[in-house]
């Protein structure tokens, strides 16, 4: 038997059987949100996850957005629903709660602490790197809250030879890391990113991967998009390569649209799969 949505929320298929999805993770930029449509969400995809929240489902918000940033994002886009939580920097976790956003303490403190003890290991060899990029890069270096070590390259090719260059300089830091979006990118510590945030909120949640959703489009999303974290992995069609690649090889899927459109397409197609669909 098959139920729409719509029938779903009147509680016609409760005792029928349940939503196979229980977290749903997106990332914001390019994934949920284009600066470039109005609006910057597709409503349908509003929509389905309004309906999906109502129901019970998780909707997390993963991104390399901090807090702030992220809820300036959200304005703009002019969304009536907030996710329940988000995972922000791509590794800090807070539950909407009343209008706020309240850190979930216990991950959060450990998370800061690793981070603290490993950027005190690479400081000390920093002025020589960061001299050596400037001298071969065209790049915009910075240190933030987050990171000793930002950057904004030029163009992508010249953010993929510092990636490198960086792997390169601190391969003898095993825990340490280069989380890149285009041509951003920041020092973070390996165990803390999208992957190992979704599965926290699973654990919290006591929600299996087998039921949670994941999309993204672009390097920083690779570690969520993974079936050691979800068991339906979705990317866009705006996606970069590397990640298209990475899904397809997941057994997830890569759709024909763009950045939100696909990831209603995804979630209607995991939907689908268990006779659910969208009206």
């Amino acid at each position: 038997m098959r139920f729409t949505l719509r029938e779903w929320s009147l509680g016609l298929a409760y005792k029928t059987m349940s939503l196979p999805i229980k977290i749903i993770s997106t990332d914001f930029d390019g994934t949920l949100h284009s600066e470039n449509e109005v609006p910057r969400v597709p409503k349908h995809l509003e929509l389905l996850i309004a309906r999906l929240q109502h129901q019970g489902v998780v909707w997390v918000i993963n991104t390399g957005r901090d807090l702030n940033h992220l809820e300036a994002g959200l304005s703009l886009a002019g969304m009536s629903i907030r996710p329940d939580y988000v995972v922000v920097v791509e590794r800090e976790i807070y539950k909407h709660v009343e209008g706020r956003w309240d850190s979930v303490e216990a991950w959060n403190t450990e998370c800061s602490r690793a981070h603290e003890i490993l950027f005190q290991q690479v400081k000390r060899s920093l002025p020589i790197v960061v001299a050596e990029i400037e001298n071969r890069f065209q790049v915009t270096i910075y240190e933030d809250r987050y990171s000793p070590l930002c950057f904004i390259a030029e163009d992508v090719e010249t953010a993929a030879e510092i990636h490198k260059y960086l792997d390169g300089v601190f391969r003898d830091l095993p825990e340490l890391t280069v989380v890149r979006n285009h041509v951003y990118a920041r020092l973070s510590h390996r165990a803390y990113n999208k992957g190992t945030a979704l599965a926290e909120l699973g654990r919290l949640l006591n929600v299996s991967r087998d039921h949670i959703f994941a999309a993204g489009d672009h390097l920083n999303d690779l570690p969520m998009l993974s079936k050691d974290y979800a068991h339906w992995v979705v990317a866009p069609a705006n996606a970069v390569p590397l990640v298209k690649e990475a899904v397809l090889r997941e057994s997830g899927w890569v759709s024909d649209l763009d950045c939100g459109h696909g990831v209603a397409w995804g979630l209607e197609r995991a939907l689908a799969m268990h006779g659910l669909t969208f009206e």
